[in-house]
């Protein structure tokens, strides 16, 4: 005798023991796994923003070493005009009538007194 069609179907939706606890192990794995993969996620996330930070930290670094740079070049122009300023007043006490250097090179005074308390009334 011949079995009907809707027999053999009930049969095959019918759950089997086995395969459930086949399929519940696989899915457990695979929760671990995506759970794995979120956590390398997260910590490379964190990683790339140490580093992101890490990156403005050595800009800053390179702004620094470009200003000291700055003023390290305006070192010997110092110099130049301490010693022209030196000369103006060595020049000056031997001769008080002396002009000043014909080159167009002058020493100017600023007040600074004058300005500090203007900072200070301004703060």
């Amino acid at each position: 005798m011949r079995q009907s069609v809707a027999t053999s179907a009930r049969q095959s939706q019918v759950p089997n023991p086995a395969a459930n606890a086949a399929a519940a192990a696989r899915l457990l794995e695979k929760k671990k796994e995506y759970e794995m993969v979120a956590a390398l996620d997260r910590a490379s996330a964190q990683f790339v923003k140490r580093l992101e930070e890490l990156s403005n930290d050595f800009d800053v670094m390179a702004d620094a070493g470009t200003v000291h740079g700055q003023v390290l070049e305006q070192w010997p122009n110092m110099f130049r005009i301490l010693s022209l300023f030196l000369s103006t007043r060595e020049g000056q006490s031997n001769n008080p009538e002396a002009q000043p250097p014909a080159t167009g090179e002058r020493l100017v005074r600023v007040p600074v007194e004058g300005l500090r308390s203007t900072d200070e009334r301004s703060t």
